[in-house]
């Protein structure tokens, strides 16, 4: 295992006004295809647009609420884990996931209720996409061909939705839901979002299941008589609405995913609270699959690319995606920890850019 070779870094400039909610927290990261910068938290409840102000530096930061777009509880964080960008839309998705309190460190009684205390925020259960024009998003677009582009979701209620009612029979991830494992606990917990066409490419930091990483395979359309629903559609065997994606990552989860032209890259990290490298791996030809499958290191579909630099704290690193450097595609890196890539002022962070190989 060797480390990635790290061209240089890009300038992110949030404003002095950006709060380490966000600085501190950043969870996903895409790039649109006319060049914004779109990132997001997993503290809050929006989307940040960043627009390329300089080589190398995005700026002239414009924030905007998903509440405005889509039907979400008022103050419950949705944990935003995945986005993605297509021509018309960003899509994003929340963990899907519940959560154990963890121990202060102050009383011990009160840290052991603590550690006995679940709970469940209903944002989180969002599988969606918003239009985007310029960079924005937007609840609705009309195109110049007369084509109306729409905010949709996955309709969801209480700590469900059609995707997670599906997997409540699956043989691999039914009993794992059924006990509502939390998700720093090897549970059930959705950690990126890659999308091509009308299908989406969910990756799993947990369960990982004898060290076998998932990724869950969706198709989806826009519901009959609700523009602003979305409805999984059957792909998978016996009519199932997904198929599952087995991928042997030396025993790592899911941290992100993006394409890189045919090929799906992979950063992998622990499932839980513990330090261990982040890799980087390839996989080719997923966008072939007609059914389920199982993919492991040996095979000519799956490859380790390199690790995350020490240097960089990869325990940390929460979103990756293409971006032109030096005349190359490269892989850019955020982190959630404002101490590893802070900025020369206050409201700027860095984001690493590592070579791919050829």
């Amino acid at each position: 295992m060797s480390d990635g070779f790290m061209l240089g870094r890009i300038l992110l400039q949030f404003g002095a006004e950006a709060t380490t909610d966000l600085t501190g927290e950043l969870s996903a990261v895409a790039l649109t295809p006319d060049g914004y910068l779109l990132a997001g938290s997993d503290e809050l409840l929006g989307i940040e647009c960043l627009s390329p102000v300089a080589p190398y530096i995005y700026g002239d930061r414009r924030h905007f609420d998903l509440r405005d777009f889509l039907p979400m509880d008022k103050d419950d964080e949705i944990d935003i884990e995945g986005i993605d960008c297509t021509e018309h839309y960003l899509w994003f998705t929340g963990s899907h996931s519940s959560k154990r309190k963890n121990a202060k460190g102050k009383k011990a009684a009160k840290d052991i209720a603590r550690l006995a205390t679940i709970d469940h925020d209903r944002n989180r259960y969002l599988l969606a996409r918003v239009p985007l024009l310029n960079g924005e998003p937007a609840r609705a677009i009309t195109l110049a061909n007369g084509c109306e582009r729409t905010a949709a979701a996955l309709p969801h209620q209480g700590k469900s939705n059609q995707l997670l009612e599906a997997l409540t029979t699956d043989e691999h991830l039914g009993a794992i839901l059924s006990i509502d494992l939390p998700s720093k606990d090897n549970g059930f917990d959705i950690e990126a979002l890659a999308v091509r066409g009308d299908r989406l490419f969910l990756g799993l930091r947990g369960p990982v299941l004898r060290g076998w990483a998932i990724i869950l395979e969706l198709a989806v359309e826009v519901a009959a008589g609700d523009r602003h629903s979305l409805q999984l559609q059957p792909i998978g065997p016996g009519d199932r609405c997904y198929r599952k994606h087995f991928l042997y990552l030396d025993g790592l989860g899911i941290r992100d995913l993006c394409f890189h032209g045919e090929d799906l890259l992979i950063v992998a990290g622990a499932t839980m609270d513990v330090a261990m490298p982040m890799r980087v791996f390839c996989l080719k030809n997923l966008l072939a699959a007609k059914g389920d499958s199982l993919t492991a290191q040996d095979s000519d579909n799956l490859s380790y690319l390199f690790d995350l630099s020490q240097a960089t704290a990869p325990d940390r690193s929460e979103g990756i995606a293409i971006v032109p450097y030096l005349g190359r595609d490269s892989l850019l890196v955020i982190y959630d920890s404002a101490l590893v890539n802070h900025g020369p002022q206050p409201g700027e962070i860095y984001a690493d850019v590592f070579r791919l190989p050829a």
